[in-house]
């Protein structure tokens, strides 16, 4: 009967996997195909519990670094505000972060902007690129010349 039980375990967690595809509960569902093996062996249901345990942990310890860097590593295309870091945008408004002002015009939309550089100021029509996004505010920085 406990071969039931590890069967429906593993079933459960697979489900959960392909539902949520954040590489989560597929490595514990690793070890309870471990114990389900062991529970079709007649292994006690100590050592089940065992295999079960040291196996998930195995598995999670040891091939999730590795998992996470092969599906991370396929391009991914940036959408939204993501698409926007890199790209090159016209102060439409000086940029002074001290006084908490400054606007961009990027992708026929006006987004309020700080430099990168705490300290610097950019004037309006001054062609920047932006570095990246802190909440609705594109942190830029002047374009290099040439």
């Amino acid at each position: 009967m406990s071969a039931m039980y590890w069967l429906i375990l593993i079933i459960v967690l697979v489900v959960i996997e392909i539902i949520t595809l954040g590489l989560t509960t597929i490595w514990f569902a690793g070890g309870a195909l471990m114990a389900f093996i062991l529970s079709m062996l007649h292994v006690s249901p100590v050592l089940q519990w065992a295999a079960f345990c040291a196996g998930s942990l195995i598995l999670l310890f040891a091939t999730r670094p590795w998992a996470l860097r092969y599906f991370s590593s396929q391009k991914r295309e940036k959408t939204n505000v993501d698409s926007l870091i890199g790209k090159t945008a016209v102060v439409t408004a000086d940029i002074h972060n001290l006084e908490g002002r400054g606007q961009v015009f990027v992708n026929g939309l006006t987004w309020t902007a700080r430099a990168e550089r705490e300290e610097e100021t950019i004037p309006k029509d001054t062609q920047v690129e932006i570095v990246r996004v802190e909440g609705v505010k594109l942190i830029v920085k002047k374009k290099e010349e040439g």
